[in-house]
């Protein structure tokens, strides 16, 4: 009579999924998840470990500036969700070298998505562009994104995982950590004048979490994929609208001279690159039905 097999608890029955970088955006996936993954977190915050269980994920300790922490990576789940930026400084990021390195250890890795920027794409000059344009990275920290998907596209060739880039352009949500917009025009930073002004893309987000989760599913070998709604606006028009929904005065517009010696060198790059994002491949590829179709819905759901 054949022994029967061990009794697995139904936790430990259920895919496997690692998410790097469980920040905001990892948290609205963990939210949605709903149960449906055995996941585990890495995080390099004790602090954190519990708000990850009250989540419903395993969190692991471990830093991507310290390759030496990541060794428990290696087999231990089929899908990865890779939400964690490049460091601060340099054109290169070793972050993903070193997260791709331990994951080779183990080779059990079949699928990889990875949350990317449309801003390797630089400055389009207000044209519509889809993911078969060239990149253009006009800044460092562009140039690190290019350089974190140039080695995520050689893991799965190598080691024959389905790598999805998600490039994303700018996330907004009323409860998003000090990102909502309508901090922005509460500080009452000035905008561009409308002869000078670019057009900007958004995504609300809970679609981006969405999106995550649709792309572990469905998403295609080395493909790309713009995670952007259907909004078409100038910058200083987007704000304005966030400026009418939040009863705030909407913000000064000044000439790009001026506006470039009072801003940053990473705030005069979004100001100073212009593109409309084709997101054929999200609906159709992915098939996501975005909750928040564009910034109208999203600003008046907050």
């Amino acid at each position: 009579m054949p022994t029967p097999a061990p009794h697995r608890p139904a936790a430990f029955r259920k895919p496997r999924l690692l998410i790097v970088g469980c920040g905001d955006i990892g948290e609205r996936v963990l939210r949605q998840l709903g149960g449906r993954y055995r996941v585990f977190a890495l995080t390099s915050q004790p602090a954190r470990r519990s708000t990850l269980r009250s989540l419903g994920a395993t969190p692991l300790l471990g830093d991507l500036d310290v390759p030496a922490t990541l060794g428990r990576l290696a087999a231990l789940a089929p899908r990865v969700l890779h939400l964690a930026p490049p460091p601060g400084k340099g054109r290169e990021d070793p972050r993903t070298a070193g997260l791709l390195h331990a994951l080779a250890r183990g080779g059990v890795v079949e699928r990889i998505v990875y949350g990317s920027t449309s801003g390797v794409y630089g400055d389009a000059q207000g044209a519509r562009i889809d993911e078969t344009r060239a990149t253009a990275p006009a800044t460092d920290r562009a140039r690190r994104r290019v350089h974190a998907e140039q080695q995520l596209r050689w893991y799965g060739r190598a080691f024959a995982a389905t790598v999805t880039l998600l490039r994303i352009p700018g996330i907004y949500a009323a409860d998003r950590p000090g990102g909502a917009p309508r901090e922005r025009v509460a500080r009452g930073t000035p905008l561009l004048r409308g002869e000078d002004d670019v057009y900007t893309n958004h995504i609300h987000a809970d679609d981006l979490a969405r999106t995550c989760i649709a792309a572990l599913h469905r998403g295609r070998a080395q493909r790309v994929v713009h995670v952007s709604d259907d909004t078409e606006l100038m910058m200083g028009d987007y704000f304005d609208l966030v400026a009418d929904f939040a009863g705030l005065p909407r913000a000064v517009r000044l000439p790009a001279c001026e506006m470039r010696e009072q801003s940053t060198p990473m705030g005069w790059s979004f100001m100073s690159e212009s593109r409309r994002l084709d997101n054929r491949r999200l609906k159709c590829e992915l098939r996501v039905v975005l909750r928040y179709p564009t910034v109208r819905e999203g600003l008046a759901g907050a």
